[in-house]
């Protein structure tokens, strides 16, 4: 019994540690963006066949709709996301 109050009040503590915003949105995390992303957003909206003649930094992944990947976070990883249709629909760092 004790230690179902004990998680409990846990549980209440730990819920008081969420950030708080003034404008009632949600608290957007700055993440560092190492990879460079910023640098590649033009693709956003184009064929993906326009990554077959660019050079892209070390690491960096093409990622389809049906593609599994890892889940490991790495800010310094370039990620180029393309839709079914073949269209780059985002360009991040993770």
């Amino acid at each position: 019994m004790r230690a179902l109050a004990f998680a409990a009040l846990a549980g209440l503590t730990l819920a008081a540690c969420e950030p708080v915003t003034d404008d009632g949105s949600q608290p957007v995390l700055d993440l560092p963006q190492e990879c460079g992303a910023a640098g590649y957003q033009g693709l956003v909206g184009q064929p993906k066949a326009a990554l077959d003649s660019m050079k892209f930094p070390l690491g960096t992944r093409v990622i389809g709709p049906e593609d599994a990947v890892t889940a490991d976070y790495r800010p310094d990883r370039l990620n180029i996301e393309y839709s079914r249709a073949g269209l780059i629909e985002k360009v991040s760092c993770y």
